[in-house]
């Protein structure tokens, strides 16, 4: 099962007198790379909700914020002077230089973030095991996606390495006879330039099977045809966390593709290589989405 890094989850639940609504975007990245917002009441709770979060979701740029929605319950409030003090002192400066009206400020104070909080904001233990298990359902609700997204990832990145595939059975066919036209080019040439009589055949044999030796691609085909055949079999794999890895792969299929090119010397196998790294550079870009 394959695992794109890109997904949304999203849970809610009501945890005591408390209502919390957790919503997860994910997009690709090389590490686990977490942004995440939390209300006051569970600040304490931070190292721990991000363990669940990076366990769970192992690789991307993850965006996670639990929010508190108001259940309408009147509450017990505290304000938090120091702070309401600090907002004002800049709302009030920047009035000033803005020549405002400055009567509103307390309005604006008030709505702004942990100036007035709730005096009995604290989560009991029962409350905090519901909200890990509300935390994971988001995940798993993330990771649902992320599979949705897999399966197209995955049949998008077969299609390119059996493009590959493909384009190689085409070298293939050309290949016996590339060889054989570069041998009769190097005779004609020899011919025309110091004449058929002036030259050892035997000599002229040696060079052309070391020179034909040092263009030959047959190893580098092999070792593409193994490449493209591993890659399908990771691809199938049921491990979900296989992005590196086939990524790796790919290096190694670009790499047999390069060589191929750089020893052909002919026209019409340069064409398919070319055609081969342009589906190996469309599989690069969707293989940067998997987990």
């Amino acid at each position: 099962m394959l695992k794109s890094m890109t997904g949304f989850g999203r849970a809610e639940k009501t945890i005591g007198d408390k209502t919390f609504l957790i919503d997860i975007k994910s997009l690709n990245g090389k590490q686990f790379d977490l942004s995440l917002r939390l209300p006051a009441v569970i600040k304490p709770f931070e190292f721990d909700i991000r363990k669940i979060l990076g366990e769970g979701l192992n690789r991307g740029s993850v965006d996670c914020s639990i929010s508190l929605k108001d259940t309408g319950d009147a509450k017990p409030v505290t304000i938090n002077t120091d702070l309401a003090k600090a907002y004002y002192n800049s709302l009030a400066a920047l009035s000033k230089e803005l020549n405002l009206d400055t009567s509103n400020i307390l309005n604006a104070l008030i709505k702004l973030p942990e100036v007035i909080t709730p005096s009995s904001d604290t989560l009991s233990e029962n409350d905090w095991e519901a909200l890990q298990q509300l935390i994971k359902d988001a995940v798993v609700d993330l990771n649902s996606h992320r599979e949705d997204e897999g399966r197209i990832l995955a049949a998008e990145l077969q299609g390119r390495i059996n493009n590959i595939s493909e384009l190689q059975k085409k070298i293939a066919e050309l290949d016996p006879n590339r060889k054989e036209m570069i041998r009769d080019g190097i005779v004609k040439l020899l011919e025309e330039k110091v004449g058929k009589e002036n030259y050892d055949e035997n000599r002229l044999e040696q060079e052309l099977i070391y020179y034909i030796e040092k263009i030959d691609i047959t190893e580098e085909q092999v070792r593409l045809k193994n490449h493209c055949s591993y890659f399908t079999e990771v691809l199938n794999e049921d491990n979900g966390l296989k992005g590196k890895k086939l990524s790796f792969i790919l290096q190694e299929v670009g790499r047999e593709i390069n060589t191929t090119g750089s020893k052909a010397y002919d026209s019409s196998i340069q064409k398919f290589v070319v055609m081969m790294k342009d589906e190996l550079e469309k599989a690069k870009e969707q293989v940067l989405n998997v987990l």
